[in-house]
């Protein structure tokens, strides 16, 4: 179309969210699959369902998923990795009402970037990122909610650990936290041993929980269960389920190297 020619010009249309023009099951589907999920376990559990907020993992996927989960009432999102998270909420700066949370590890020196961010950090698991978290909060004049992540155990190496602190030195990091003028201490956070049934693990957590409770009352939350372990974590007390492949599909391996297909909607 030339400058002279007198037909309207198109409006430019938004990237699409994944889902929404390949046939595949759409994100407003997999969202009131996953609350039925967690409705259920928690009223098999002599729960309130209210008692228990869906966090959506939404690592390697694009932000317009993340808008369209919001469009759909979703408001709390996770990242794994730092980068990622800044990107995503700058891209999404017109979306208020989103909330959102670290679950990945995080390293001392991009503390001040997810605090900028007023992101809710999941995986603290040391004394001097306490530390380092405090000071950035400091710094920003904000106060920044944090979990403590314990470590269940299950399978050695690089496929097998899940990080965290271990259990017996989760109080004292717990205690830091809360002596922080700069930190919230929200509860704890932990993922189920891989290869394991997860209950066990989930009923460590909850007595776990219930001990930083009684010392720091704020301590209300338990950030616990994923896609495949959901209901395990609900009946065990979780307040905060983290899910992912269940929202948004599976995603390709991170073994799988460059040029595989991007990650794949569940049918």
């Amino acid at each position: 179309m030339n400058a002279d020619d007198p037909r309207p010009r198109p409006e430019a249309r938004p990237e699409p969210a994944r889902g929404e023009e390949d046939g595949v099951l759409p994100l407003a589907e997999n969202l009131r699959a996953v609350r039925a999920r967690i409705d259920a376990a928690a009223r098999a559990a002599g729960r309130n369902p209210a008692g228990v907020r869906l966090l959506a993992v939404s690592k390697t996927w694009p932000a317009a998923d993340v808008r369209a989960l919001a469009a759909l009432g979703q408001l709390h999102f996770a990242e794994n990795r730092v980068q990622e998270l800044t990107s995503k909420a700058a891209e999404l700066a017109d979306l208020p009402d989103l909330r959102w949370h670290l679950v990945g590890q995080l390293q001392r020196n991009k503390a001040a970037a997810v605090v900028r961010l007023g992101a809710t950090v999941h995986s603290v698991d040391r004394q001097s990122l306490v530390e380092a978290l405090d000071r950035a909060a400091e710094r920003s004049g904000r106060t920044v909610d944090v979990y403590v992540q314990v470590d269940l155990g299950g399978p050695e190496g690089e496929l097998g650990g899940r990080g965290g602190a271990a259990p017996d030195d989760v109080p004292r990091l717990a205690d830091a936290v809360a002596e922080a003028e700069g930190l919230q201490l929200r509860g704890l956070m932990a993922v189920a041993p891989r290869g394991e049934d997860p209950a066990p693990a989930f009923a460590r957590l909850a007595e776990l929980s219930a001990l930083v409770r009684a010392a720091h009352p704020t301590a209300s939350e338990t950030s616990a269960g994923m896609s495949g372990d959901l209901e395990a974590a609900v009946t065990a007390g979780a307040t905060v389920v983290r899910v992912g492949t269940a929202l948004f599909g599976a995603r390709p391996l991170a073994s799988d190297g460059p040029g595989v297909p991007g990650p794949v909607r569940p049918r």
